[in-house]
């Protein structure tokens, strides 16, 4: 035996075999195991969107896709003249908070609240929304930032 035979198959035995762990190698054993039918199970042309929804919840992107869409089509969820007044900017826990314009629409919308929460079950189940969570617009605070000092603040000289 030659001297280049033996150190390939010292290589073989130390590294294993190379075509059986490569990626082509693996396709070529599969193909082999498998003879090839034409006609056979699993060779019926799929429609692109079969497809993408297959490689989506294999992926685990059903829910943030489920999530993005209800982002974007808010509008059509709520109605135009309620999503001038409001827009959703998260989704925490199945909690998805509304931002609104005034503190009447964050009350009106929170009377609607089982509606709209039925109309997201049924058309975004995939996004797991459980409940939301209507806020007013944010006020200003003095209690953070680099001015800040303990006690009242500058609420002092109010009066």
């Amino acid at each position: 035996m030659s001297e280049a035979r033996r150190a390939y198959l010292r290589f073989k035995r130390v590294f294993g075999d190379g075509s059986k762990t490569s990626r082509d190698g693996r396709r070529r054993e599969r193909r082999s195991k498998e003879p090839s039918q034409p006609f056979g199970p699993g060779r019926d042309p799929r429609g692109v969107g079969d497809v993408l929804d297959s490689v989506t919840a294999e992926l685990g992107w059903s829910a943030p896709l489920a999530e993005s869409r209800l982002f974007l089509e808010w509008a059509e969820l709520v109605g135009s003249e309620t999503a001038e007044h409001s827009e959703p900017v998260g989704i925490h826990e199945g909690m998805l908070t509304v931002r609104c314009d005034s503190t009447a629409w964050a009350t009106q919308l929170r009377l609607m609240r089982s509606q709209i929460t039925t109309r997201i079950a049924e058309e975004y189940p995939d996004a797991g929304i459980s409940d939301i969570r209507f806020q007013g617009p944010n006020a200003p605070t003095w209690k953070r930032g680099r001015r800040a000092i303990p006690g009242r603040g500058p609420r002092d000289t109010y009066g």
